[in-house]
């Protein structure tokens, strides 16, 4: 049997008070009283919560955080006494700390290919890592604090994939032993991430897997981690591991970054995360929220006297006139013309004849509908009167009128305008698939598919309609073909996130001349909120052509830009902005 010790008497409730838990503790450890814990992890510090004297000091070190940051107490025993020093600014993390004792630990029965596991070395690496964080809407690593491996500091670990070099996944391991003399020789996980987008399976549970093998051969007993308490993907996955709930908590401080946390569930729960993006911010800011159709993202906010209804970002603040519009694309081509901004060549679809003829004089095609969204409708570099044609046919589901446009090639480029400033843009790349020499594409894309929909709250699927099939068709392959193990595959023309698409943020990047161009045609179509789609051969470079204008876009795509935070401040000026 194992001796007793703190952290079982953790379990069993054994803890009345704090002095008494701390004092136990630093028995145990052979450390003095004063020697409070901190270990920075690049983002922020763990605080080792029995290490502190009493809980006004430990209240104390979490509100020396600093800006950017994201501080946490962990095991701490009593957390209302830390609380109860300062309730307005501190909160109980809603999160479940997990436990696996290394002798409850199987090996995986099957092996994972195509990527390996190794450690963070240089600033190309923590680049990338901060990529991946990034689209996660996770903080960035600041590898200038972290506190060195020789002092008991972290080590962050990624998962590399083997054809492409990509860092497809990352975790951070912390050796409690060296950490903070722990006798039970035990350790902990952090900040595991994948890419979304990553087309390899079992990215996640390797880097788990190689995490409990590194600290076993370390001669460690167990591995803790924190997740959040309504995570079920992931407390399915550290269930088939063997980790179990270990009865302990933590405490952070209220501020931008963990809002999500301690707000609470609220009016949004059911909203679309295009909604609740900016039903989060309201609340964030005090501003009450009114859900009228949680599907539709319908909501009404009101502050100081003022009442706005909202459609995720289409609100009353948007005339009619300037939806209209937005929604035809012939009113927008005509407007973005009178202002001089560069665009393709436009007509309606006619009889067979005038079609081919407008196709002989522009050699490739665009086929829309007149009204339409996310990219339903739209097929792209038609090359064929038939490929036009049978084009034109499907579009007429969404809108019996259909627009024939000169096909331009070169990135999709999407640049959020709010207030007549540029705030955000983001490259959109299509849809695509990694061969693994095994699955069919149409096993692939029903991959991809299900990883999209997990990670957009099942905004965004790959789907398997004629336009996926004659893009696969103009590759010389099928839903059936298999392609070789790394081989890329676009399998969609548009890079609409609808239809599985993904989105690289360029906003820091992004040319002077586009960013004038899309500010003048906000102005031009009078809308005080529009995503504006261009097709350009770099987000850095000033040649573009304006595709279209979206008088709903969507604020989450283009976290971690402040997109939410501009938009409430364009509905409410004299809001107050906390954290």
């Amino acid at each position: 049997m194992r001796a007793t010790t703190f952290n079982q008497r953790l379990q069993r409730g054994q803890a009345p008070s704090y002095e008494r838990l701390q004092a136990r503790f630093a028995e145990e450890r052979g450390v003095k009283p004063s020697e409070s814990l901190a270990v920075h992890c690049g983002w922020g510090r763990l605080l080792v919560g029995h290490t502190f004297p009493d809980p006004a000091v430990l209240a104390d070190e979490l509100l020396t955080e600093r800006r950017g940051e994201r501080d946490i107490a962990l095991y701490v025993a009593a957390p209302q006494q830390v609380l109860a020093q300062a309730p307005q600014q501190l909160f109980l993390d809603p999160s479940d700390t997990l436990r696996l004792w290394f002798s409850d630990y199987r090996q995986a029965r099957r092996g994972f290919r195509g990527y390996r596991v190794r450690r963070a070395q240089n600033a190309d690496d923590w680049q990338a890592i901060n990529r991946l964080y990034q689209m996660r809407g996770m903080l960035p690593i600041d590898p200038a604090k972290l506190t060195p491996r020789h002092q008991g500091g972290p080590v962050y670990w990624l998962a590399e994939d083997e054809d492409s070099g990509a860092v497809i996944g990352s975790v951070m391991g912390l050796n409690h032993q060296k950490a903070f003399k722990d006798p039970e020789n035990g350790s902990s996980l952090w900040c595991l991430a994948v890419d979304p987008h990553c087309g390899r399976p079992g990215v996640g549970e390797v880097l788990v897997r190689h995490l409990i093998e590194h600290f076993m051969s370390r001669g460690l007993s167990f591995l803790d981690l924190s997740v959040l308490h309504d995570n079920r993907q992931a407390k399915g996955l550290y269930a088939k591991l063997g980790f179990r709930e270990l009865q302990t908590f933590s405490i952070k401080r209220k501020n931008s970054i963990n809002q999500p946390l301690f707000i609470g569930p609220g009016p949004e729960a059911e909203l679309n995360p295009y909604a609740k993006i900016i039903v989060d911010e309201a609340l964030r800011r005090g501003i009450e929220v009114q859900v009228d159709d949680a599907e539709a993202g319908l909501f009404t906010l009101n502050h100081g006297g003022r009442r706005i209804r909202c459609r995720e970002s289409l609100t009353d603040l948007t005339s009619a006139v300037s939806m209209t519009l937005c929604q035809d694309k012939r009113l927008t081509h005509r407007a973005l013309e009178r202002a001089g901004l560069s665009l393709p060549a436009q007509r309606l679809a006619g009889s067979a004849e005038e079609n081919a003829a407008f196709l002989a004089e522009h050699g490739s095609l665009v086929v829309k509908p007149v009204d339409g969204e996310q990219g339903q409708g739209v097929a792209v570099d038609l090359r064929t009167p038939g490929e036009v044609q049978e084009a034109i046919e499907r579009a007429r589901v969404f809108d019996g009128r259909v627009l024939l446009e000169s096909f331009h090639s070169g990135s999709d480029l999407r640049i959020l305008v709010i207030g007549y400033e540029v705030v955000a843009a983001a490259i959109r790349r299509p849809a695509e698939v990694i061969g693994d020499g095994r699955h069919s594409i149409g096993e692939l894309i029903d991959a991809q598919s299900r990883r999209r929909q997990a990670a957009t709250d099942g905004e965004s699927r790959i789907p398997k309609d004629a336009e996926t099939l004659r893009t696969l068709h103009a590759a010389g392959v099928d839903y059936d073909s298999v392609l070789p193990i790394g081989e890329r595959l676009a399998v969609r023309k548009t890079a609409n996130l609808h239809t599985g698409g993904s989105l690289e943020d360029v906003t820091d990047s992004l040319h002077p001349t586009l960013a004038d161009a899309a500010v003048k045609a906000a102005r031009a179509l009078d809308i005080p909120v529009v995503g504006l789609d261009l097709l350009v051969p770099a987000a850095d470079q000033p040649e573009h052509v304006f595709i279209e204008a979206n008088e709903r876009a969507g604020l989450a795509n283009h976290e971690p830009q402040p997109t939410a935070e501009r938009f409430v401040d364009l509905l409410f000026p004299l809001s107050q902005i906390t954290g």
